[in-house]
């Protein structure tokens, strides 16, 4: 790799904007569990044995593998933009022998999935790098069941961290109805309702 490819990397790390796959291994450190552990976040989904689960930029699959094993009879599928990150985490969840998780390259803008499929989406600081928040918004409420959640959660040290009162004001301008807030700003998950 070039010092230019290495400085790149580097200032992609630090800024704002998509996180580069080649930094993945950093999103596997379990000091993460400070802030979210994997246990946490799987209360806050309210999740039940056969959920079907859609995890949006799911990165080297942090919480993916827990997710998974707490859906025994459901279905988790990780959609990202970045090929790289699904192979990542496509890894660490067949080194775990899991059989119920699915993968999907998406394009940023729209979701092939079919309406009113999943019963919880959620995404662990990513929001904020999402161009196109508005659109992301309408393809969640589309695939989202009735009475299902969106769950966003953003922690502290993230460049891309979005407040709770711009999620909630991003949620609500989509549709969507907020139910709770887990943790604090600096550290929070809030879940919005399909109604």
């Amino acid at each position: 790799m070039s010092k230019k490819e290495k400085k790149d990397i580097s200032s992609r790390l630090a800024g704002k904007g998509v996180f580069p796959h080649e930094m993945a291994f950093t999103l596997l450190i379990p000091l993460r569990n400070m802030f979210l552990s994997p246990r946490q976040l799987i209360k806050r989904l309210e999740l039940n044995e056969s959920s079907k689960v859609l995890e949006v930029g799911p990165g080297p699959g942090y919480f993916s593998v827990k997710v998974a094993k707490a859906i025994p009879q459901g279905q988790l599928v990780l959609a990202d933009i970045q090929q790289e990150m699904l192979d990542y985490a496509k890894k660490r969840v067949d080194k775990r022998g899991l059989t119920n998780v699915s993968y999907s390259l998406c394009d940023g803008h729209t979701f092939p999935f079919p309406d009113n499929h999943f019963d919880r989406i959620f995404l662990v600081t990513v929001i904020g790098e999402v161009q196109n928040k508005e659109a992301y918004q309408k393809e969640f409420l589309r695939i989202l069941k009735k009475g299902g959640i969106l769950s966003i959660s953003e922690l502290a040290g993230d460049p891309d961290k979005m407040s709770t009162a711009e999620i909630k004001e991003l949620c609500e301008n989509a549709g969507f109805k907020l139910d709770k807030i887990h943790g604090n700003e600096r550290n929070y998950t809030a879940n919005f309702r399909k109604a």
